[in-house]
């Protein structure tokens, strides 16, 4: 509640946008908790901030834990700074118990996760896992032209530090569930085996403009009519490879901008997600089959471009383990899931063993000032990260 009181907005939220002067009172008031830990510190060149409680060997990997900060426009309290939050207080708790790990524990945040200010999400991590240039990292701007560079350097957060991957015993994120599936099942953690597949195409038609009025039904060549059975069909392949399969279209836009003239040019973007890589690519190859056909059978043009691809992501089984004796321990009730949004872990998977840990939020809301979890929500995740985090860490 004392890092919402930085940049809450009206309804009860928070705007700490990525580089931003709100961002980075966010960090300074973690960063003062983190050393009154006994922490100590380190930043990235791309502004990933590193706090470390030493371990009793300090040659062995660390255990890092951590997520991100920064929030969207209209954000709420808890997506990410619950899991940066979380992990202060196992250090706490761990300093509080006078328990000593063999294996450091390092707390990330990670730099710009939500991508609102700068659109490129879980920029920070994808730069440590090399999936983002550095270079191009930098050069990604606001929408009045501000660079992250510039940002970086305003704020004397271009670290040292290499931005890039070093030896880690494992990896844990706690989190908000962002979902509804642990609260309708009223259970108290989620153990995350791995997170969804997606991939965002933009899907273009084009037709004949005409007037609206003298021309008939019969022969025009209206993308409109097309893009509804598209809609249509693609949401019928999305809920017969359920349950795990969504889709979203979304952003609809048409040439001419005219209510009286058939579109020239209709496009959309559509959200595809699956944790299955093969039923995930099925997925794309039927949802390209319907859009040839539906646009061939109206003598519309179709193109297909796909935007982003990011395949699914399976955790580590020894981490996941980890988590599910942490939470055997504690007797909260549980149960495997897959999680339907991307996050840090995603890109920390590729390089190290990593799991997740989610809590219910009310609703399943999350991206919305409305976000909530209980205090006692709040303390089952950070008790079972801090049993995970030990038995990976090791020591008494």
């Amino acid at each position: 509640m004392d890092m919402a009181q930085v940049a809450p907005t009206d309804n009860g939220g928070s705007n700490r946008q990525a580089l931003s002067d709100d961002d980075a009172a966010g960090r300074a008031l973690f960063l003062g908790w983190a050393t009154a830990a006994g922490c100590t510190h380190e930043v990235d060149e791309i502004g990933n901030l590193f706090v470390r409680r030493p371990g009793r060997d300090g040659a062995k990997p660390p255990v890092l834990i951590g997520s991100h900060l920064d929030t969207q426009p209209t954000g709420g309290r808890f997506d990410g700074v619950y899991g940066v939050l979380g992990g202060l207080e196992v250090i706490e708790r761990l300093n509080d118990l006078g328990i000593e790990t063999e294996a450091p524990i390092d707390l990330v945040v990670w730099t710009n996760e939500e991508g609102s200010r700068f659109q490129t999400s879980m920029m920070g991590s994808g730069v440590w896992a090399g999936k983002l240039s550095l270079d191009d990292a930098k050069a990604l701007t606001d929408v009045d032209g501000i660079t992250v560079a510039d940002e970086l350097d305003r704020l004397g957060w271009a670290g040292a530090r290499p931005a890039s991957p070093s030896p880690l015993t494992g990896s844990f994120e706690l989190h908000i569930e962002q979902g509804p599936i642990l609260e309708s099942e009223e259970l108290e953690i989620g153990v995350v085996t791995g997170v969804q597949g997606l991939r965002w195409f933009t899907i273009e038609l084009g037709g004949y403009p005409a007037h609206a009025g003298p021309t008939p039904m019969e022969g025009r060549k209206d993308p409109a009519r097309v893009i509804g059975r598209i809609i249509d069909r693609v949401y019928g392949v999305v809920d017969e490879l359920g349950p795990w399969g969504r889709g979203t279209f979304a952003q609809f836009g048409s040439d001419p901008v005219s209510p009286n003239t058939i579109p020239e040019r209709l496009w959309c973007t559509l959200d595809l997600r699956h944790p299955d890589a093969d039923t995930l690519q099925q997925m794309e190859e039927r949802m390209r089959d319907i859009v040839e056909e539906e646009a061939g059978a109206r003598g519309v043009t179709s193109t297909v471009t796909r935007q982003n691809d990011s395949p699914p992501v399976t955790f580590d089984e020894n981490c996941v383990a980890a988590v599910e004796d942490a939470v055997s321990a504690v007797g909260f009730s549980n149960h495997r899931m897959i999680s339907g949004a991307g996050h840090d872990a995603c890109y920390v998977a590729l390089h190290a063993p990593t799991a997740m840990i989610f809590v219910p939020c009310d609703d399943g809301l999350s991206h919305n000032e409305a976000e909530n979890i209980s205090k006692e929500q709040a303390e089952r995740g950070a008790t079972v990260l801090l049993g995970a985090v030990r038995r990976m860490a090791g020591g008494s």
